[in-house]
């Protein structure tokens, strides 16, 4: 990754290991979504949809706090021009995350509010440390989400709870996240990184082009009307007939039955 903070600090970095990538966001004390974090934020994205060594990712703050928000000490000075500019290269960081071709895990610790719930919302999945507190809280500075916040919320958990968290601004605790679907999974927060790369670690070895038609073909599908959605399905199911994962997948299981094939991702 190219894009560094300030004296070239590495904000965000990238491991692998064993087929999954840990992106992890590195600006303490709270992992404040700094311009600089965000182009590092998408320059990871970018890196890992790239890599075929990597076959499931997770996103990672850190024991303490996933991230508390945008850097408003650096937003407070933007005026209404400057944010119609960088309001574009925000969500575009973001989007990075969400068109990253392989199944996404957020592993929340402490807190994840605004920008930094809305990155967790880029995320497949979301496993969450018991201590966390979700929540959009933009309302209180007197502003709205602008990362997506008032798209992905309502679509995960539905309109009428998503207006309930954005109006009020609230924090949403880790029980009451995993009730209304906001999270999917709630451990102790020793355990988030290690439950997160486990749930990644169930793709490793997986048909990696089905996966990403399959993940593909559910995000484009939420986007259009039904009948739109099934015709990109049936070009998505269509296409894999032409991987040899797929020849290797059939054949398998007729050989041997379901769960035996050993994928090559091509």
């Amino acid at each position: 990754m190219d894009e560094a903070g300030a004296g070239g600090t590495q904000l965000v970095t990238v491991e692998v290991s064993d087929g999954v990538a840990l992106i992890m966001l590195q600006r303490p004390p709270m992992n404040a979504l700094s311009v600089a974090v965000q182009s590092q934020v998408a320059a990871a994205a970018r890196e890992v949809d790239q890599r075929r060594d990597v076959a499931a990712v997770v996103v990672y703050g850190g024991p303490k706090v996933f991230a508390a928000g945008a850097d408003v000490k650096e937003m407070a000075e933007w005026d209404h021009a400057t944010m119609v500019e960088r309001s574009t290269a925000l969500q575009a960081a973001f989007t990075a995350v969400t068109e990253i071709g392989k199944p996404t895990i957020a592993a929340i610790t402490g807190y994840a509010l605004g920008g930094g719930l809305e990155l967790a919302l880029c995320c497949d999945f979301r496993v969450c440390a018991d201590n966390a507190k979700l929540g959009l809280p933009e309302i209180q500075l007197g502003i709205i989400p602008g990362a997506g916040g008032t798209q992905r919320l309502p679509r995960l958990i539905g309109p009428a709870r998503a207006k309930e968290m954005i109006f009020s601004g609230r924090h949403v605790k880790a029980d009451e996240a995993l009730r209304i679907g906001l999270v999917d999974a709630v451990v102790p927060v020793d355990s988030v990184r290690d439950e997160a790369i486990a749930w990644a670690s169930r793709y490793v070895g997986g048909p990696a082009l089905a996966l990403r038609a399959a993940k593909t073909a559910v995000d484009r599908g939420l986007e259009v009307d039904l009948r739109s959605g099934l015709e990109f399905e049936r070009q998505q199911f269509a296409s894999l007939f032409a991987t040899h994962d797929r020849t290797i997948g059939m054949g398998t299981f007729l050989e041997s039955g379901p769960g035996q094939a050993t994928f090559e991702g091509r």
